[in-house]
């Protein structure tokens, strides 16, 4: 049984074309109030250990399936403290995921619907074993930086102390310069109607990265900023390699990412670099490649924090440098 961090982060990015389907989600309002509660305060408690920095109390909660994963759980705790900084918990949403009538371990796929039928949020997960599991969303309510945290509970009935222990934890940045992911949606679309396809094409991406608390889940919204962002003319979807003239010189991009390295929204532009080893040359290199970038898409200026360097030589990726937008001519 593996319900671990990385285990969780892994799942929704896999496609599951034999997906089980023996399995039921039952939403938050639709919860009998004896789960609701008790979800509730497991989910809460445990929030409040991750915001204290609780270490025993996280490791004491833990299934006991997942004691070899602790190290894993108790980085992500760590990576936590400065995105829910300052915050109180909040809960967000409930969902009661039920495969115990799994016969063995399967890729599934839970439909949690409301009681209209007309918002379904799907969660998927690979190899997840018969049981019983919830997941909670929690936001730190007020920290500037707006912390996010995904827990996955599963419930353990063995011995006197059954009840719902930690499976697995994620948490995410929710706002890059007190801006939250509805403002850079909202940026996307002004962008994109100002005919700025780059802006905001990375735009939807920062929106998209401020908006998913976990990567396992996915709802009607999230799809709909993925096909606001596809109808996007001359993005940058298939711009790669990109080849920019710079006076006698030509460089390739061979990609640009969102990169939140610095919890600011920032691009990471990696380019085939000419093998410069020396500190300083491979510095100017890189400060001539991201100024023919933003020469070339100029409103990536106003859009973003700033621009990482990573050189790629030989199949070799390394990092440069990080200008904010300001000190690139």
């Amino acid at each position: 049984m593996r319900l671990c961090v990385k285990f969780w982060a892994i799942a929704a990015l896999l496609v599951l074309p034999r997906a089980s389907y023996a399995a039921s989600c039952t939403t938050q309002a639709e919860l009998p109030a004896a789960d609701r509660y008790a979800l509730t305060a497991a989910g809460g408690r445990l929030s409040e250990a991750v915001l204290r920095q609780d270490y025993a109390a996280l490791q004491a909660a833990l299934l006991p399936a997942e004691a070899a994963e602790w190290n894993g759980i108790r980085g992500a705790v760590e990576q936590a403290a400065p995105l829910v900084k300052g915050g109180q918990i909040q809960l967000r949403n409930l969902y009661l995921l039920d495969a115990t009538s799994l016969a063995a371990p399967a890729d599934t796929q839970f439909f949690c619907s409301n009681s209209t039928g007309l918002l379904t949020v799907t969660i998927t997960i690979r190899a997840l074993p018969p049981g019983r599991y919830a997941v909670v969303l929690v936001d730190a309510a007020g920290a500037p930086l707006g912390g996010q945290l995904g827990l996955i509970l599963a419930w353990d009935g063995a011995g006197a102390g059954s009840g719902w222990r930690l499976g697995g934890l994620s948490v995410r940045q929710g706002i890059f310069d007190g801006h939250d992911g509805v403002w850079y949606w909202a940026r996307a679309r002004e962008l994109a109607k100002a005919d700025q396809p780059w802006s905001a094409w990375y735009s939807y991406e920062a929106a998209r990265s401020l908006l998913v608390p976990v990567d396992y889940l996915s709802s009607p919204n999230l799809e709909k900023l993925g096909q606001e962002q596809a109808q996007i003319k001359n993005s940058p979807q298939d711009a790669f390699p990109y080849t920019l003239p710079d006076g006698p010189r030509t460089w390739k991009i061979d990609a640009v990412r969102l990169d939140a390295t610095l919890r600011q929204a920032d691009l990471g532009v990696t380019y085939e670099s000419t093998g410069v080893t020396d500190p300083a040359a491979a510095r100017t290199e890189a400060v001539a490649v991201l100024s023919a970038l933003v020469k070339a898409q100029p409103g990536l200026r106003e859009s973003f924090h700033g621009l990482w360097a990573y050189a790629v030589k030989d199949g070799k990726r390394t990092p440069v440098i990080e200008l904010p937008m300001a000190q690139i001519p």
